[in-house]
């Protein structure tokens, strides 16, 4: 047998008390799966590198033990099941140690596929931007409107208590992840999540590492199109010219959705603050919301057309979108120190970052915006995204990039020349710099900081604790 049904029964087969180890466990989705089989009586262990809130503080209230470092002596004694994170690799010690002494393992996506999703009704939610919101949004909409949803949020959701939830009701909304779901299974994890309902919000090129280019990534949501019953729907925007093209061979049922006036069924108009949303048969509502950007709106109306489908009327959709609390690391003000305020972004994708900026212009459009760009990200660190990267500053006034972390995780050389982006964001019309770290750009920020401006943190890891350094080192010019 090949694929995931070969390893099925090493889930199936694992009883209350049995040892399920985590490796990659500081993951978003994997620290939130961990902590809900602790919850279900499993003896839950994990191993990481590069530990950093918010997982590691998540992981440790759970009561689960984490190694800091990747060791065979980390399977000792041996656990019933290993669950290997798709950040790992052949040549870790603990994969290679599974695989020595024929260990049952699964990765993530199989074991959420096997244990969680039966007798559920599966909401995938796609796209290269606003994934993590717009999944987060939909669990919450429908947990204020009492249809007690399942949840996989590959963040940490504000009000939800965690990324991972098993509700009693029908909904089980998923983020999904087109990237590869393991070493040893190159398919993209949404493969896995049996989708009832797909949300196709966007698609750009993205994951250099594991799509060598846009026609691959197209193949893998074409593949997910395919596994859509027909009693299933597909919701797509229609603003989206990649969107648009994939839906047209879709097997399930689509409806579609716009903000730019294309031709769908559902038809938005954004404005700070508000989206109003018309729709077939006389459909009509405005949502008042408190998130960052006028992006917002399509994911908004994606969520809004997901709960319909579940029942919710719109007055409750309206009441739980305004009441949404948010997502950490998106938008997320950290703090504020001598008149400077600081906030978190995940955003590591050209698009992604000139939409959050744009969103904190439409904020604040009389104070300085000061970008901190951390390109960490698998893709982020290549040259692929070098010329995109120049125009996604258009809104800050002062910009900071950090060095590559962790170059030789490129080998094919072609890695992101920071000054030489820097210098071309210049030329834009954007002041920019290159450091080497966050402690060159900590002190560079308390030295040209000035009351009334917004720094706003831009990276898909912990890029240094710089939020924490940032309020302490402008706390101390007081």
């Amino acid at each position: 047998m090949e694929g995931n049904e070969a390893r099925m029964p090493f889930v199936s087969g694992l009883k209350e008390g049995a040892r399920v180890h985590f490796v990659g466990v500081c993951g978003t989705a994997m620290a939130s799966v961990a902590g809900r089989m602790k919850d279900l009586g499993y003896l839950v262990t994990g191993s990481d590198v590069g530990v950093y809130p918010p997982m590691s503080t998540f992981l440790e209230n759970k009561g689960i033990e984490v190694k800091g470092s990747f060791d065979a002596a980390n399977l000792t004694p041996a656990p019933d099941l290993v669950v290997i994170g798709n950040a790992i690799s052949r040549g870790n010690p603990e994969a290679e140690e599974a695989l020595e002494r024929g260990m049952a393992f699964v990765s993530l996506a199989e074991l959420i596929e096997a244990v969680f999703l039966p007798a559920k009704s599966p909401v995938v939610v796609t796209g290269t931007h606003g994934k993590t919101t717009t999944t987060a949004l939909i669990s919450w909409t429908m947990k204020e409107g009492g249809l007690d949803p399942s949840w996989l949020i590959g963040g940490v959701p504000l009000g939800l208590g965690e990324g991972f939830h098993t509700g009693s009701g029908e909904p089980f909304v998923l983020e999904g992840d087109e990237y590869d779901t393991a070493f040893f299974d190159k398919r993209s994890k949404f493969i896995h999540y049996r989708p009832r309902v797909v949300i196709l919000n966007n698609l750009e090129y993205d994951h250099a590492d594991i799509f060598p280019d846009m026609e691959r990534l197209r193949e893998t949501f074409r593949h997910l199109l395919r596994i859509v019953p027909r009693g299933g729907l597909v919701i797509a925007n229609a603003d989206e010219p990649e969107v648009a093209a994939l839906i047209k061979n879709s097997p399930a049922p689509v409806v579609t959705y716009s903000i730019k006036g294309a031709k769908a069924d559902y038809s938005g108009s954004v404005s700070p603050g508000k989206v109003a949303v018309s729709g077939p048969n006389g459909f009509h509502i405005e949502i008042f919301h408190e998130m960052v950007g006028s992006h917002q709106g399509w994911n908004i109306m994606a969520a809004l057309i997901a709960c319909l489908r579940y029942g919710m009327d719109g007055k409750a959709i309206a009441a739980g979108v305004k009441s949404f609390p948010g997502v950490k690391r998106r938008a997320e003000k950290r703090g504020e120190a001598c008149g400077v305020t600081v906030f978190d972004d995940f955003a590591h994708h050209p698009t992604a970052i000139r939409t959050t900026l744009q969103g904190f212009r439409e904020l604040f459009p009389e104070r300085r915006i000061i970008a901190l760009l951390e390109p960490r990200s698998n893709t982020m660190r290549r040259a692929v995204f070098q010329e995109a990267l120049v125009n996604s500053f258009p809104d800050a006034d002062l910009v900071a990039i950090r060095e590559v972390p962790n170059p030789e995780k490129v080998t094919d050389g072609h890695l992101l020349d920071v000054k030489a982006l820097a210098g071309k964001i210049r030329a834009a019309g954007v002041p920019a710099t290159a450091f080497k770290n966050a402690g060159e750009i900590v002190a560079w920020v308390c030295e040209n900081a000035k009351a009334g401006d917004v720094v706003v943190v831009l990276s898909n890891g912990g890029f240094e604790n710089i939020h924490e350094k940032l309020l302490t080192g402008l706390a101390g010019q007081k």
